[in-house]
């Protein structure tokens, strides 16, 4: 297993970058989806970049949610809902989501695509894995597993 990033919501990215530049970390990566409506800006600490472009040993991801299309309000985060995930890099997503399991752990989001999936700690905190390298091939039976709750 290999640590990825944590992920913060974030409502004025720009100032929120120049805080973490304030503190050290530099811009390594920068997504904007416009489908989604999201920006995803990924910064790491100077030791742990492996270059503009490229992710970075251990990032913190920004995500900005677009105000709405119609001219309401943009999202308040309060309650912690600013806190995302911490995401981890795994050899095996389905093996892995198997021993949770097995545990007892609800798996929030299969990993239907054999590349993502979510879980939450006994605290309700939510943890991105994802699978190391290319997605796995879909299998049951997480193809077919509904969500259950949120993450």
């Amino acid at each position: 297993m290999h640590y990825l990033h944590t992920m913060i919501r974030v409502t004025d990215p720009e100032a929120t970058v120049r805080f973490f530049e304030l503190l050290g970390l530099e811009e390594v990566r920068r997504m904007e989806n416009e489908k989604g409506r999201f920006t995803l800006i990924f910064l790491a600490a100077p030791e742990d970049s492996n270059g503009p472009g490229k992710r970075a040993n251990a990032e913190v991801e920004l995500t900005y949610n677009w105000p709405a299309e119609d001219g309401s309000a943009p999202e308040e985060y309060g309650g912690g809902r600013n806190f995302g995930h911490l995401a981890y890099r795994v050899d095996d997503i389905y093996a892995t989501c198997q021993r949770l399991k097995d545990g007892g752990v609800t798996i929030n989001r299969p990993p239907r695509d054999g590349h993502m999936a979510f879980v939450r700690t006994p605290d309700n905190i939510s943890i991105e894995l994802l699978q190391a390298g290319d997605p796995l091939s879909p299998a049951e039976p997480w193809a077919s597993m509904p969500n259950t709750g949120n993450w």
